[in-house]
């Protein structure tokens, strides 16, 4: 394990990079695609009626706050992964910046606080979409089966090839990109101007409050890029990657609100559990309604699949570094993937998955990826600082501490909204893993 004295430096990081054996395919039309897909998962089919319960027409606003944030936060991200050539995204940013204590509170909290559980929420998502098919997937064994042959599945095709991970991602991408383009097309027609207008009045509280639900369908954008091993020419893809995917899931997700929003106005309350779907058997008839749930179910089995192509390489990364078990750092003598942390995350996803207790903790894990943007917010700033004297070219945006002053209010002012008790414990998981830290290092410590 790393010594808790001993500085992690961007130089001393991009030379385990070279050790990692790992192939680099992806490139900028990748990269964009996983960060849509992975992004514009499942709650895209809800989150427009939710939304504008609260705000009605107005819910526009909302998405324009979040998509502001969004380009912040992405802009500093941007910046940060064009340095970095190695894997571990977020865990390697904060690493290299503040050493590996906040790295390793970085890696667990992200991993465990806000990616395993919101995996097997996907996967649950999932097998109840089904149920609609099939209502025997409403039993436990059967429910238990389909949710190992789910994971099962994708463990195989990401340990075959990270390019057979992507392959699926632009596959899973585009299949349920097509039917929300031809929903915003098709429900253009039907679209009433009355539907449109505001009625509702906003107010910094409401478009707050509504703001903290929605920006949860914004998370994700760093989850591609926690594949730094195997992205090709970091500093061109990272930034375009970032640029090109984050713009096409604004302008679907605002197309998309404004569609259903002028195709059901006040009826939007009666379809809160899929709007989508009701707009589409208006524009589309019954046929409509079945591709949209189909469309949901694909987005999110896309979803599911990129999270397990992106997420088990920050326990990679972890291991790699000391932070973590070393197995999590073996890569298939064959396949050049982590298989051994592919499986392990693979395997908590379906064990919460399977017992369903962590839909309590969805706003926790939620909070805890925005606690991982801030980390990265501040980052941006020191990396920054320290890499002043570099003469390598790299992305650096515009502005200068400007962006990041702005994305870390952001941050900060989403947090806010959340209630007390959220907040304490979002504190406890912190502290929970805080004293782990300690604890292993005290060991390693009588060890030596």
């Amino acid at each position: 394990m790393i010594k808790a004295t001993q500085k992690i430096t961007t130089e001393k990081m991009q030379p385990a990079s070279m050790k990692e054996n790992l192939k680099r395919e992806i490139g900028v039309r990748s990269l964009s695609l996983a960060i849509v897909n992975i992004t514009a998962g499942s709650g895209i089919f809800i989150i427009p009626a939710i939304i504008a319960e609260g705000l009605g027409a107005t819910a526009i606003l909302a998405y324009l706050v979040c998509g502001a944030l969004i380009f912040l936060i992405g802009l500093c991200l941007a910046e940060v992964g064009s340095k970095t050539t190695s894997s571990g995204g977020v865990y390697t940013y904060i690493g290299n910046a503040f050493g590996p204590f906040a790295g390793f509170l970085a890696n667990n909290i992200y991993c465990f606080g806000g990616c395993v559980l919101s995996a097997a929420a996907i996967a649950t998502a999932l097998t109840d979409t089904r149920q609609y098919f099939f209502p025997i997937l409403g039993n436990v064994i059967p429910r238990a089966l389909f949710l190992f042959f789910i994971f099962g599945g994708l463990v195989l095709l990401n340990i075959r090839s990270v390019k057979n991970g992507v392959r699926f991602i632009e596959f899973a991408t585009l299949g349920k990109l097509i039917p929300m383009v031809l929903l915003v097309i098709g429900g253009a027609n039907f679209v009433a101007s009355e539907n449109l207008r505001w009625v509702t009045e906003p107010t910094i509280s409401n478009i707050g409050t509504a703001s903290v639900l929605l920006f949860f369908a914004f998370l994700g954008l760093e989850g591609p890029l926690s594949n730094g091993g195997e992205i090709k020419n970091p500093k061109r893809t990272v930034p375009l990657g970032i640029f090109f995917g984050v713009s096409a899931v604004l302008i679907l997700y605002v197309s998309i609100q404004v569609v259903t929003q002028g195709v059901l106005g006040a009826d939007m309350a009666a379809h809160k559990d899929a709007p989508l779907a009701a707009v589409a058997g208006i524009a589309f008839g019954k046929s409509g309604t079945m591709l949209i749930i189909a469309a949901t179910m694909l987005s999110m089995l896309g979803a599911l699949g990129g999270e397990i192509l992106s997420i088990p390489r920050i326990l990679f990364a972890g291991a790699r570094d000391g932070l973590l078990p070393k197995p999590l750092a073996k890569v298939h003598p064959r396949f050049a993937t982590p298989h051994v942390a592919i499986i392990f995350y693979a395997a908590l996803g379906f064990i919460f998955a399977v017992s369903g207790g962590f839909k309590q903790l969805a706003t926790i894990a939620s909070a805890a990826v925005l606690i991982i943007y801030l980390g990265v917010v501040l980052a941006t700033i020191k990396l920054r600082k320290r890499n002043n004297e570099t003469t390598e070219k790299s992305f650096r945006m515009p502005g200068g501490a400007l962006v990041p002053v702005l994305a870390t209010g952001g941050i900060l002012w989403l947090l806010s909204n959340l209630t007390r008790i959220e907040l304490i414990s979002i504190a406890l998981f912190i502290l929970a893993f805080a004293l782990m830290y300690l604890i292993i290092k005290m060991v390693k410590n009588k060890i030596r």
